[in-house]
């Protein structure tokens, strides 16, 4: 089982990754060795999960929610749903 997650940081931006283990991967954001984006913005929470069956499946999604802009990415924090 993957997790496609988007964190926000203290600067307010948004971060979309994908993991095997959320709270592991939280806990490496918050660390700074989660990556060099949240090393530099700090990690707040995570505001968004979805789960997928197979780590292709969650790359794909990634990927579709990183090509988006922000406002598609908060609509779809703040209902809750996948949005295609």
């Amino acid at each position: 089982m993957y997790f496609v997650y988007i964190i926000e940081c203290k600067d307010k931006s948004l971060y979309t990754g994908i993991t095997n283990d959320l709270e592991r991967r939280f806990n490496e954001h918050k660390s700074g060795i989660g990556g060099h984006y949240t090393g530099s913005k700090r990690v707040s929470k995570i505001v968004y999960t979805e789960k997928h069956p197979n780590r292709s499946s969650a790359l794909r999604r990634e990927a579709q929610i990183k090509g988006w802009q922000r406002q598609k990415k908060l609509d779809l924090i703040t209902s809750g749903k996948r949005i295609v």
